[in-house]
């Protein structure tokens, strides 16, 4: 694993990265905040409304806009985070932060995939909503909060181990 972490931060990705000016850096962690705060942003919204807050507004109303702003968020973060990882890669093997976080970002990821192909979501993409499913919908919810702030939390502090 060593090996490939070192061929990984000697690349021409990660080369690139530390030869091509003082803000290269700094504008790729800049969009990883920003992927980071979209799909953040957006998840809360939607995982909040599972969870039962602004029951007048039907989730599929919600999830409309939202769904597609997360992914976008989810796949700059993840592009830009790997980015960031290549700078560093044998550095962050021995950060057990760097494990918290990836962790909880499959599992995230599942529980995504998961909640969208359940029954109780593709009652409520057909109906516009649904009362069956409630509780495993905010189960959903409540482990998809957990989930995303545990990554953003366990990311924060790799900078600090």
């Amino acid at each position: 694993m060593i090996e490939w972490l070192s061929w990984l931060e000697e690349s021409s990705l990660a080369d690139f990265v530390r030869n091509s000016g003082p803000y290269t850096y700094g504008i790729v962690n800049l969009f990883h905040v920003f992927g980071i705060a979209l799909l953040f942003g957006a998840i809360a919204m939607l995982d909040l409304r599972l969870l039962g807050l602004w029951r007048a507004i039907p989730v599929a109303t919600l999830a409309r806009p939202i769904v597609p702003m997360a992914g976008i968020g989810l796949v700059l973060a993840l592009v830009t985070g790997f980015v960031l990882f290549c700078i560093q890669a044998t550095e962050y093997y021995y950060n057990p932060f760097l494990y918290l976080k990836l962790g909880a970002l499959v599992l995230g990821i599942v529980n995504v995939a998961a909640l969208h192909s359940s029954a109780s979501w593709r009652a409520i993409e057909r109906a516009g909503g649904s009362t069956t499913g409630r509780g495993r919908l905010a189960l959903g919810g409540a482990i998809s909060l957990l989930c995303w702030i545990t990554v953003i939390s366990a990311g924060r502090m790799i900078a600090y181990w």
